[in-house]
């Protein structure tokens, strides 16, 4: 390797690393802002949150890789147009596209290694980080009751204490609905002082109560008349509620498994086809279920010319073969039938349009596999020309060209991707945004490699410049 190759790709590594961390940084901020409220007050341990976010981030490099060889190439395109490093390089007989070629081996490279992480790590990461999540947010948050507030987590009850130790678990002026068995019979506990615990096995929560009062109160039902309050009294009673929901356990992989986006290539091809199937098994059972049902109303009259018709005839001729009453019942049936028919043809409508969405899916996901890898290359294609014909580099005109390069490749593919799911297009709509990025990408190679002026601001300064004395 040439000292200029290894000049190009220290310049080059560095930003793209930097901005692969950033950008995974980013969507992982994003991420944990959109589900704090699952996150906080569950008592979890950090081995568990560690994982999430492990998983979560693994997701997310699809998105960041193409993000980070965008901005790695202008930024560092520039800042060799910046410091007249690639001038130097032009008088020395270098070419724009020769110091592009280390950059292109490299985004090739992540190409492969893009679409190889999206076809064989992206299944297993989204299996373990749909599973992971789907536990932490079934998890109830931890048992923290606070003084004079009325705390309702576990379930038919609604627990009030006046104060708590630092100790956390004594008690004082304690009050317990118990709300169970509903509006009919009203059960209340309230206890001068009382102890907090958790079982051993940490499936129950119990409370130790001292000096205190239970109150049944009946609003309907045979004993109401007998005994509508009842009063006891104790000097300690125990009560134990089942807190096992508050418990975080795991779930089995097997019941996540079968979602599109945990699948590689081979398996959505084989499930694409198995859906395909089942659709057009339905839509022959449709088909025979409303010939059926439309023809039916044949068998309802007693004229033996009709049932011996041996293939359909017009309707009014065989209406008008019938007698009065059974002309009347024929039009009766029929009308119900035609009912039904529709009702069942809108019915197996919204069937079809679900599955062909859900096929939809497999498809967006199949092809989603090769575009994001592929986004990588064309992204470079448009990062490293774009850097040479600006010339700036540093963090501010990169990050914004960046974003907005970006921005319109994922504008341009959340469109095609809804018009795909809405059948509105092929699955080869997945690559539309892939269509238009790489026209600019061919004009703005062209244009570095031509030494263009088209894009030079102090080309056209001069030219306005000319015109504006010329007119003066």
């Amino acid at each position: 390797m040439k000292r200029l190759d290894r000049l190009i790709l220290r310049s080059f590594i560095g930003p793209l690393v930097l901005t692969f961390t950033l950008s995974v940084l980013v969507l992982l901020m994003q991420f944990v802002w959109k589900y704090v409220d699952d996150l906080v007050g569950k008592g979890l341990e950090f081995s568990v949150i560690a994982e999430l976010l492990m998983y979560a981030s693994a997701t997310f490099v699809p998105m960041a890789l193409p993000i980070a060889v965008l901005f790695a190439s202008i930024m560092t395109m520039g800042n060799f147009g910046e410091k007249y490093e690639l001038v130097a390089m032009k008088a020395g007989g270098v070419s724009v596209s020769r110091v592009m070629m280390p950059m292109a081996i490299v985004a090739l490279m992540l190409t492969g290694m893009a679409f190889y992480f999206g076809n064989n790590v992206m299944p297993t990461a989204m299996l373990k980080y749909r599973m992971t999540l789907y536990d932490i947010t079934r998890k109830k948050p931890a048992v923290n009751i606070r003084p004079g507030e009325y705390y309702k987590e576990l379930e038919g009850y609604v627990i009030r204490i006046g104060g708590k130790s630092r100790d956390g678990r004594t008690l004082e002026d304690i009050v317990i609905y118990d709300h169970r068995k509903g509006m009919s019979e009203i059960n209340v506990i309230v206890a001068k002082s009382g102890f907090m615990q958790t079982s051993p096995d940490n499936h129950y929560l119990q409370f130790t109560l001292n000096d205190g009062y239970s109150y049944n109160e009946l609003t309907s039902g045979e004993d109401y008349s007998r005994r509508p309050l009842t009063s006891i009294g104790f000097s300690e009673q125990t009560l134990n509620f089942d807190i096992s929901s508050f418990a975080y356990n795991k779930s089995v992989e097997e019941n996540f498994k079968g979602s599109y986006q945990m699948m590689n290539i081979n398996q959505l091809d084989t499930t694409i086809v198995k859906l395909e199937e089942s659709l057009e098994q339905r839509m022959g059972q449709l088909k025979d279920e409303l010939t059926a049902s439309l023809h039916a109303w044949r068998q309802c009259s007693d004229s033996s010319a009709v049932k011996s018709a041996a293939k359909p005839v017009a309707v009014d001729s065989l209406l008008l073969s019938l007698p009065d009453r059974s002309r009347s019942q024929a039009r009766v049936y029929a009308r119900n039938a035609a009912v039904s028919a529709r009702q069942d043809s809108k019915v197996y409508a919204e069937i079809f349009d679900s599955d062909i969405e859900y096929i939809n899916r497999h498809y967006i996901e199949w092809h989603r596999k090769f575009t994001l890898a592929v986004a990588c290359l064309l992204l470079f294609l448009i990062g490293a020309p774009f850097g040479s014909i600006v010339r700036k580099g540093g963090l501010g005109l990169p990050l914004v060209a960046s974003v907005g390069f970006f921005v319109l490749y994922y504008v341009v593919g959340m469109i095609s991707e809804k018009a795909v799911r809405e059948s509105a297009m092929g699955p080869e709509g997945m690559w539309i945004s892939s269509l238009v990025m790489l026209p600019i990408g061919i004009v703005l190679t062209l244009q570095a490699t031509t030494d263009s002026s088209f894009f030079d601001g102090s080309a056209w300064r001069k030219l306005f410049a000319k015109l504006f004395h010329k007119k003066k």
